[in-house]
């Protein structure tokens, strides 16, 4: 019995086919040196890439035709909506910078969420400032 058990345990390893995984092709030192980061530190990081999409956005809001009669009522969220697209390249090296220090995934919830929710705030005074 033990023989016949031996025998079939080694016939399905012997089925096993080996495979070759490159690890050094996903390890990076910056993947290793961000997992060691403080929250504060991560939060520096990802500082500038937030202001500099915001600005981005309130550059384009403000180059709008339509800006001038829509600061008026206060009301530019069309604007932002229309002016992301040509603010992309920002838009994702943030959002891909957060997924790497805080995990896949939170670039998107933290764009969706809280960065969106006070950027109206955001654009607004930025483009009074000017």
């Amino acid at each position: 019995m033990i023989l016949a058990a031996f025998f079939g345990a080694s016939l399905s390893l012997s089925l096993i086919v080996p495979v070759a995984v490159d690890y050094g092709a996903a390890y990076s030192p910056a993947l290793e040196r961000d997992a060691y980061m403080s929250l504060q530190q991560k939060r520096a990081m990802v500082r500038p890439l937030v202001l500099s999409t915001t600005e981005c956005i309130a550059r384009t809001v403000s180059a709008d035709p339509r800006f001038s009669d829509l600061i008026k009522v206060g009301n530019v969220n069309d604007l932002i909506v229309d002016s992301v697209p040509r603010c992309l390249d920002a838009v994702r090296t943030m959002i891909d910078t957060y997924d790497r220090l805080f995990g896949q995934g939170a670039g998107e919830t933290f764009f969706v969420g809280p960065y969106l929710d006070g950027l109206p705030a955001a654009v607004n005074a930025l483009v009074k400032s000017e």
